[in-house]
């Protein structure tokens, strides 16, 4: 039977005429791999035990430009070239015909998940810091990586990227809104009044959801495997990478945070950097000054909750799968909270106002 989103007979006959060596003797398994609340990824394997990661956009309010297949499939291919940790892509299939959609294929990578705060209970305090060291580093190695040697240049404008983010996720908001939510309203007027005075970095590659659970770590050490998830990457500031990390972050006493059910509570625990260690070694290695990082987090906040709400809406119409297929009430929640936070940041700093 073909779970829901895939139909595995045209999809095992599609691998073999592009030359995977897919066993035909019989059917493909597939199985919904844990994360996912945005696109949706499934482990694949054949009678010979071979695997692969299938990668689709969800099933249904798919934003404008959003789960675009093709430009995840060439971000991979051109990290793989530089030698970035990211899963090996494989194939694109841009024919909607064989699953109903268009989808790529990457390698699976073995390794550990840090996804939920029982996986962050069974590290000791010192694989906790190693954990975020090589997150961090593993963050300013992507910043440090030219576009044009990873075959990227096209990729994206670096300028007038902040602008730009601020009119899509506005944008998008309108599109996918189920309610009206003033305190949302609020955040991007206040926004909209400080982007003409924000200098952005040098343009680098921006992953654009980068936070410890789109990593798979090595299997025996803190090191960062591979990076996954690849689907808002584009050319800009990168100071919006550390933004969304430091978002998605949970220091001790956090307040509004506990209402936003991505990464809850992995991060507060002991061993784990704060979000000031964090930047401290972001900028120790790239040596960037940040002056814009509070307007980053303060978009960043922006930017979560349109997607919060984009998940809701999902939710609300039985659309949604992986996680957040049964959090309607909370991803509700998130949105309001991710708003709050965005005010708070805009208001009092970025410490301050994510712990809020």
């Amino acid at each position: 039977m073909d779970p829901k989103g895939l139909l595995l007979a045209p999809l095992r006959e599609w691998m073999g005429s592009v030359g995977i060596d897919v066993a035909t003797d019989a059917p493909l398994t597939a199985d919904l791999l844990a994360g996912g609340r945005s696109n949706v990824s499934y482990l694949l394997t054949d009678a010979a035990q071979r695997t692969w990661v299938l990668r689709r956009p969800p099933l249904g309010h798919v934003l404008p430009t959003a789960h675009d297949m093709g430009r995840e499939f060439t971000v991979l291919s051109g990290l793989n070239q530089v030698h970035f940790p990211t899963p090996r892509a494989i194939a694109l299939c841009e024919d909607e015909e064989v699953i109903g959609a268009r989808f790529l294929l990457m390698d699976y990578v073995e390794g550990r998940v840090i996804a939920d705060s029982d996986g962050a209970a069974a590290l000791s305090a010192d694989e906790a810091s190693d954990i975020c060291a090589s997150l961090v580093d593993t963050l300013a190695d992507l910043h440090a990586i030219s576009p044009q040697d990873a075959g990227l240049a096209a990729l994206g404008r670096p300028d007038g990227y902040l602008e730009r983010q601020l009119s899509r996720w506005s944008q998008q908001w309108e599109l996918t809104a189920t309610r009206e939510l003033p305190v949302v309203t609020e955040l991007a007027a206040q926004l909209q009044e400080r982007a003409a005075g924000i200098a952005s970095a040098p343009g680098g590659i921006v992953h654009g959801d980068y936070r410890l659970d789109n990593t798979i770590l090595d299997p025996a050490s803190p090191r960062v495997k591979a990076v996954v998830d690849w689907e808002m990457s584009t050319l800009g500031d990168p100071a919006m990478d550390l933004a969304i990390m430091l978002v998605y972050w949970t220091d001790p006493g956090d307040g509004l945070r506990a209402d936003v059910p991505v990464a809850q509570h992995i991060t507060d625990r002991p061993g784990f950097w704060n979000r000031g260690q964090i930047v401290a070694r972001y900028v120790e290695r790239t040596g960037l000054n940040l002056a814009q990082l509070e307007f980053c987090t303060g978009l960043a906040c922006f930017k979560l909750a349109v997607i919060m709400e984009s998940i809701l809406a999902r939710s609300l119409k039985g659309q949604q799968m992986g996680s957040g297929a049964s959090e309607t009430a909370a991803m509700g929640q998130a949105t309001q909270a991710l708003a709050q936070m965005g005010v708070a940041v805009l208001d009092r700093g970025v410490e301050e106002g994510l712990s809020s």
